[in-house]
């Protein structure tokens, strides 16, 4: 990996290109992002840098990350991840912006999910539901047959109800479509995990 940059999702438009095709795109408002720490294979082993992203007051961080930005004598953000970054030239103090990447890169965005709670088996897995006459009663959300007589027991695996949502997930492969430095917008092709106003990590591609 060799570039990466935190944003947060404004929401999904449509673009036009040179030929007037349709591109389905999503916004997001990434960087300035402040380099709160900086860690090499010398002192720790591996390359990486700690980026921060969005300002927040003081009185919402508690002491020890109060310390952790005094200590590197750089604002104070609502948000710190790690990036493992080969070859980085930066150093603690400086700003990651859109800049940092251009149109027609493909890049890994890596969101958190809407939270859609505790869900039963035919939305969370999409299962067919059971019929809705000969008998099969109250139960059509169902998840049918849950395991044989022998070993009497449910496997592991077994698609069942539960928390659906909320959870960690890598889109690979993006195209970046536009960049607006002005604004620190970035412009990605097709849809990428989580909400309205969610935070977004976005890193150059692996498989690129």
């Amino acid at each position: 990996m060799k570039k990466a940059i935190i944003g947060r999702k404004v929401g999904m438009t449509q673009i036009f290109d040179e030929v007037g095709n349709v591109i389905p795109v999503t916004i997001i408002e990434a960087g300035p992002c402040v380099v709160a720490q900086k860690k090499t294979v010398e002192k720790d082993g591996y390359d990486a840098l700690q980026l921060g992203f969005q300002e927040v007051k003081e009185k919402h961080l508690n002491k020890a990350e109060k310390g952790h930005f005094a200590a590197a004598n750089v604002p104070m953000k609502k948000h710190l991840k790690e990036f493992r970054l080969d070859d980085c030239s930066a150093n603690v103090g400086d700003f990651i912006t859109v800049d940092t990447f251009a149109a027609g890169e493909k890049v890994d965005v890596t969101g958190t999910t809407k939270g859609r709670g505790y869900t039963g088996a035919i939305k969370r897995w999409n299962l067919h539901m059971l019929g809705k006459t000969h008998g099969i009663g109250p139960i059509h959300r169902q998840s049918g047959s849950m395991g044989v007589i022998d070993p009497a027991r449910i496997f592991k695996n077994k698609k069942m109800a539960g928390q659906y949502g909320n959870e960690q997930v890598t889109v690979l492969n993006l195209k970046i479509v536009k960049i607006d430095s002005e604004k620190n917008l970035i412009a990605i092709k097709g849809a990428i995990p989580g909400a309205k106003n969610g935070i977004v990590f976005i890193r150059d591609s692996v498989k690129a």
